[in-house]
């Protein structure tokens, strides 16, 4: 696996060894990532769940200012510290061991990218979005991957399901806010 484009294109990254990481694969992560292309530069990211944080930092790569990545697994927060230091991004990233709940519920941050891709079937993108929704920017984005089976509701506060494309085994569901008129 490595970061696609940008400053650290190239990099190879680290995934967390066992079952319970399921790595983006690069076709997803170009789909999705070329769709928020003018949305990464400057842009305040979080990476919920985030495994080996590629998804963050390919949008550090991108042009992102920030990235906070969570993960309440140990070897995954291994994974994503080294992987940020290989790709130059360590003074632009906040890693933090927690669950994505306990995270939200204190943090003051607000962000302009989400990125979701949690343990399938566990119901965990139902209870975690409508917390995440109240930390995102006005005009933000959040980003959910997630097994077909899993039925997401078309609005969470602000935010509308925009885009959603099935891509073999995942779903990835978009959502963002509507312009004001």
């Amino acid at each position: 696996m490595r970061v696609i484009t940008g400053t650290a294109r190239g990099r190879r990254l680290m995934t967390p060894e066992g079952l319970d990481t399921r790595p983006t694969t690069d076709k997803v992560k170009e789909a999705v990532c070329s769709s928020l292309q003018f949305d990464f530069p400057g842009a305040s990211v979080l990476d919920l769940f985030a495994g080996s944080g590629q998804m963050g930092i390919e949008a550090l790569s991108r042009g992102a200012a920030h990235a906070v990545f969570t993960d309440s697994d140990k070897r995954a927060l291994g994974c994503i510290r080294q992987n940020v230091r290989n790709c130059g991004f360590s003074e632009i990233a906040e890693i933090m061991q927690s669950d994505a709940l306990s995270y939200l519920q204190r943090t003051s941050l607000r962000f302009d990218i989400a990125f979701l891709d949690p343990p399938y079937r566990k119901g965990i993108l139902q209870a975690v979005l409508p917390v995440l929704a109240e930390k995102m920017q006005k005009n933000g984005v959040i980003v959910c991957e997630h097994e077909p089976e899993c039925n997401l509701p078309q609005t969470i506060l602000d935010f509308h399901l925009q885009k959603q494309k099935k891509y073999g085994k995942i779903v990835i569901s978009m959502y963002r806010q509507e312009p004001e008129e």
